[in-house]
């Protein structure tokens, strides 16, 4: 675990390195400091709550040694930050998920309703139509015993316009 920190710290000082040596050759060499002595660390409410509540799971020293910035106990604050963040970020989305979970459960609910809704609405206008039709023939049926014909029939065989006469 140490040597795999070790790789990442080294990893990240070699460009601040190349960026020393370039300031130097620039005549700026009080612009970068690699000790970390004129260094402040300003750690969030948060992690430090964590820190200090999981202090026996967590194998993180001083945070400054002689005056110096403790690089190593810097990356372990960094990366318990990463899992705090890592775990809200988690948190949040279960918290989203349900969210969208309900919605998908009251939208699947209301497509029922709307479905059984339009199948009863159906269903009453073929009942209707049914009605309807029944009712047309008991009526053609009355017209043509009162008439002899259906008043459609009677209406269409006369000619509105027998003869035409001119003056």
């Amino acid at each position: 675990k140490v040597r795999s920190m070790w790789t990442l710290t080294i990893e990240a000082l070699t460009p601040l390195k190349k960026e020393v040596v370039d300031s130097v050759l620039e005549s700026c060499a009080d612009q970068s400091i690699l000790d970390g002595a004129a260094v402040d660390l300003h750690v969030s409410q948060p992690l430090v709550h964590r820190v200090v509540n999981d202090i026996h799971q967590l194998c993180i020293g001083n945070t400054y040694e002689d005056g110096k910035l403790n690089f190593l106990t810097v990356i372990q604050l960094l990366n318990e930050s990463l899992r705090t963040l890592r775990e809200e970020r988690q948190s949040e989305v279960k918290q989203q998920f349900q969210v969208i979970e309900n919605r998908v459960t009251v939208s699947n609910k209301v497509r029922q309703d709307v479905k059984a809704a339009r199948l009863k609405r159906e269903q009453q206008h073929r009942m209707l139509s049914n009605s309807i039709s029944r009712e047309q023939e008991d009526w053609e049926g009355k017209w043509k015993s009162f008439l002899g014909q259906c008043p459609l029939n009677l209406i269409l065989s006369q000619e509105k316009v027998s003869s035409v006469q001119f003056i």
